[in-house]
Formats: structure tokens, C-alpha cells, sequence
């Protein structure tokens, strides 16, 4: 009885900790969510410089108050098809961590939608599929009225990001 308390014990520790703020934005006709803590800033979109022999997912690179900073299209990354940039295609400037450094990264999203403050009870884990899907970039899935956001950890999403010769 006392290992079925524990896990319980365990399983809403880990609940626990997904709950809070949550930048949403949409991609295509889906809507993800991002820790608000993990956003550094949201930025209109602006040119990006192209870098060679990076992956087609990397944008390249902008100039943000002389920072350079890489940038990924979320888009090409999930294996969607690209769109054309609108008024409403913005960048958010994310801080990931990689091993015990801290860097930051653009990713370029269709659209901001707003700040959510989501309850741990509202937050699933992440479906499985199966081995063959991978599913540890999701950090849950939050649960807002008829809709299902699913939010990311975006330091698995960007992890062992190859930017090519982009030191950073």
C-alpha cells in the first residue's frame, strides 16, 4: 500500500511541476504553449541572415542589439509545410539551456496568441504512440476549455540543435 501512496505521491509532484504560465502560439491550425519563464522576448519578424550548410529547419542568424542569435523555423522543424510570412509572424526569443551553458535562440512562430496561467490538474502527459514517435519534447498536454494545447519543452525541442558553424 505504501508504494501505490508514493507513486500517487510522485505523480502529483510531477503535475505540480507543469503547472504555471504558458506562452500559447499557433503553428498552422495547432496550438503550443511554452514556459513563460523559458521567454526572453517576443519580436516582430525581421530579415534573417542566411547561414551556409546549416539545416534546412535553421533560418540563419539575426542581429538583435548586437547579440547574434540563431534562428529556427518551428514550422520546417516539426515537419510542417513553410508559409509565407504574414504581419502577424513573430519570432520568441528563448532561453535554452545545453549541458551547464545557458544561449538563446529565435523561433519563428505563425502567431503569439496570449499568456495562460494553467493548473497542474490541467496539464496531461504526453500521449505514446509507441516507440517508433518520439514524445519527450512534449512536456504536456494543458487542457483549456474544449481545446488542447500542447506544450513544449523547448530545450528538448532545440536539444543537440546542429546550427552548423554558428558558434554560440
Amino acid at each position: 500500500m505504501e508504494v501505490t501512496a508514493s507513486h500517487t505521491e510522485e505523480v502529483n509532484q510531477a503535475v505540480a511541476n507543469k503547472e504555471g504560465k504558458y506562452l500559447t502560439f499557433a503553428l498552422a491550425h495547432e496550438e503550443y504553449g511554452l514556459e513563460i519563464l523559458k521567454v526572453r522576448e517576443i519580436i516582430g519578424y525581421m530579415d534573417i541572415t542566411a547561414v551556409p550548410q546549416t539545416p534546412s529547419h535553421v533560418k540563419g542568424v539575426i542581429n538583435l542589439r548586437g547579440q547574434v542569435i540563431p534562428v529556427v523555423d518551428l514550422r520546417a522543424k516539426f515537419g510542417m509545410d513553410t508559409t509565407d510570412v504574414t504581419e502577424e509572424t513573430c519570432i520568441i526569443v528563448v532561453e535554452i539551456s545545453h549541458g551547464d551553458r545557458n544561449f538563446q535562440t529565435g523561433i519563428v512562430v505563425d502567431h503569439v496568441q496570449e499568456v495562460l496561467d494553467i493548473a497542474g490538474g490541467d496539464i496531461e502527459d504526453a500521449p505514446q504512440f509507441g516507440s517508433s514517435v518520439d514524445t519527450d519534447f512534449i512536456l504536456g498536454m494543458g487542457k483549456i476549455a474544449d481545446t488542447v494545447k500542447i506544450l513544449l519543452d523547448i530545450d528538448k525541442v532545440l536539444a543537440g540543435e546542429d546550427f552548423g558553424g554558428i558558434n554560440l
